[in-house]
């Protein structure tokens, strides 16, 4: 081997594949050394060395030196396999090493092939992929287009390194911030907490060293700006920013913004917030299927109960009638349990022995029997509420059904007295008059029930029943009319 060859071969996978110069020598050597053994016998002690600095190769059998004429009879073929070999897992391993410490931060890619399902993303040296379950629900990727998502998993498959991306994580939003928002890498604000649902919501609790300093009005920017930056990059995903406090009485009236709460009830004990607000923020404070109380429950790492003051009482009542009823419980300990927040025989199952012996005064013995029967009460009640689910899924589906085979229910038959008045024929001024008959608005009108703003059922019902008496009530005149013009002209 020409030794000015070997130094420009290692010194150009250093620059090409970032792989370290000692990495390449050592796999060098040890090829030569694995060919040389072929060559001698395993059991032969060869010693092959690789000066750094000329590429000169010096080797030893059994402590002899070999000449230049015997170390190039060694198998160059066997050599160059050992060699690229070797030099695949030290490329493997640097890039292994690189994204390693890429793990959560963000990458930019281009989309090389988007099917619908996984698509894989060109970041220069390494192609990596991003899978369907960590892309953004809802989102369309085409190829050729840029992309940024976080590292989310390395590892090693054979001689290749497999890059794992995300765009679904909480590190998305809070590095797409960090590039966006300049005070954040200056340390002037500083992001707390971050809970997401991707796609849909992102809560963001951010914080201020600087009393000066308003950190909501900072990541939001002039006009909106720079949210509405971050909102693009997520495909439109809408992001709440809230102040971030220490205190959770502050902080989770502010994550469940914007609803307003009138009082938060904190239960250490179970690691519970009960959340109380008026009746009209109920919905606003539970958010489109639980989505604002979920967001907030990440967000404060509290497990929030949003409900009325009616409502609490209620639980409150319940809860002691019940624990009340186990064996060797007296409403003075169902009152105590009750403060720390346990309102069900679900939580009640799951205290701990110790505190429960301290708050209450009771042995251990009463203490094992009084949750095991709490563990066989929840469980009963989980049983009932599975079979009530069951029960309703299978209302829907019989429903589904009976509407996909057209099948209607029977409508209610017109009330006989529509017609039956006899108050109508009975006034003689009635034949005299005949705007009675003529007045067409009582059944020409139909938009007047299409434009009620109650709508539905009960508006259709209720102008079929004004619209049926007079119809019939006018036919009724002007036949009885008919009947004595006739006997008259008789």
């Amino acid at each position: 081997m020409n030794p000015q060859d070997i130094l420009r071969y290692v010194d150009s996978l250093h620059r090409e594949k970032n792989i370290d110069t000692e990495l390449v020598f050592s796999a060098i050597e040890a090829a030569l050394q694995t060919a040389a053994k072929r060559q001698y016998g395993e059991d032969a002690d060869i010693q092959v060395q690789l000066n750094r600095e000329n590429g000169r190769i010096a080797a030893t059998l059994d402590g002899e030196q070999l000449g230049d004429d015997q170390i190039g009879r060694i198998g160059a073929q066997t050599a160059k396999q050992v060699i690229i070999q070797k030099v695949r897992e030290a490329e493997r391993d640097s890039l292994m090493a690189e994204y390693r410490e890429q793990i959560g931060d963000t990458v930019a890619g281009i989309i090389g092939r988007a099917d619908g399902g996984v698509a894989t993303v060109n970041l220069g040296n390494v192609e990596a992929i991003l899978p369907r379950s960590e892309q953004i629900p809802g989102e369309t990727l085409h190829a050729g287009e840029r992309v940024r998502a976080v590292v989310f998993e390395v590892k090693a498959t054979g001689n290749r390194v497999r890059v794992v991306l995300s765009r679904t994580r909480p590190q998305l939003v809070q590095r797409l911030f960090e590039q966006e928002i300049p005070e954040l890498s200056e340390g002037v604000i500083a992001i707390n907490s971050i809970s997401r649902e991707p796609g849909y919501r992102s809560k963001v609790a951010v914080s201020s060293e600087d009393s000066q300093v308003d950190p909501i009005a900072v990541c939001v920017g002039y006009r909106g700006s720079r949210i509405k930056a971050v909102r693009e990059e997520l495909a439109g995903e809408h992001i709440d920013v809230v102040r971030y406090s220490e205190d959770p009485e502050v902080l989770i009236p502010n994550a469940l913004q914007p609803a307003e709460v009138e009082q938060v009830l904190l239960c250490d004990m179970i690691g519970r917030a009960i959340v109380l607000v008026q009746e009209d923020q109920l919905s606003l404070a539970i958010g489109r299927r639980g989505q604002n109380v979920r967001l907030a429950s990440k967000l404060c790492g509290w497990d929030i109960e949003i409900m009325t003051g009616g409502e609490l009482e209620e639980q409150i009542e319940r809860a002691v009638e019940a624990f009340s009823q186990l064996e060797g419980m007296t409403p003075e300990i169902s009152q105590v349990l009750v403060e720390q927040g346990y309102l069900s025989y679900d939580d009640l199952s799951v205290i701990e022995p110790d505190a429960f012996m301290e708050m209450s005064g009771l042995t251990e013995e009463q203490v094992d029997l009084i949750v095991n029967t709490a563990e066989e009460k929840a469980e009963e009640a989980e049983e009932a509420a599975a079979q009530e689910r069951q029960a309703r899924r299978e209302r829907e589906r019989l429903h589904k059904e009976a509407e996909a085979a057209g099948v209607v229910e029977p409508e209610t038959p017109a009330e006989p007295q529509a017609t039956a008045e006899p108050e109508a024929a009975a006034e003689p001024e009635a034949v005299a008059e005949p705007e009675a008959v003529a007045e067409p608005e009582a059944v020409a009108e139909p938009e007047a029930v299409a434009a009620d703003a109650g709508g539905g059922e009960g508006s259709e019902a209720a102008a079929d029943e004004g619209g049926s008496p007079a119809e019939g009530g006018a036919d009724s005149e002007g036949s009885e009319a008919s009947e004595v013009k006739s006997q008259q002209d008789g």
